[in-house]
């Protein structure tokens, strides 16, 4: 079990948290939604919850709770720019299936 980051990431992740006062690190989950079942949910966080699985990686601290734990294991975070766009992209290796629209993902 394992979250990764690319050095992509972990430079556009370490801008966030040097601008947050108190951050300490990612925290990386799921929610239910979209017509595939689960969507991502990334946000800087200020404190590790004691059921937190803390990775580090690239000197950044990715935590993740238990309920979602299973369905991002393994996943590399990268962040990556096309033209004008740029966005984090997940290689998740639980994923089955994801919509047309990319917000959403079903696994096994």
């Amino acid at each position: 079990m394992s979250i990764q980051l690319s050095e992509a990431a972990a430079e556009r992740i370490g801008g966030y948290l040097r601008d947050k006062p108190g951050a300490i690190g990612l925290r990386f989950g799921v929610r239910r939604t979209g017509c595939s079942g689960w969507a991502y949910v990334v946000d800087i966080t200020d404190h590790v919850d004691p059921i937190d699985t803390v990775f580090e990686t690239r000197g950044i601290k990715v935590l993740v709770n238990p309920d979602s734990l299973p369905l991002v294991s393994g996943t590399e975070i990268d962040f990556v720019k096309q033209g004008l766009n740029q966005s984090f992209a997940f290689r998740n290796p639980n994923v089955t299936h994801e919509c047309g629209c990319g917000e959403s993902f079903t696994t096994a």
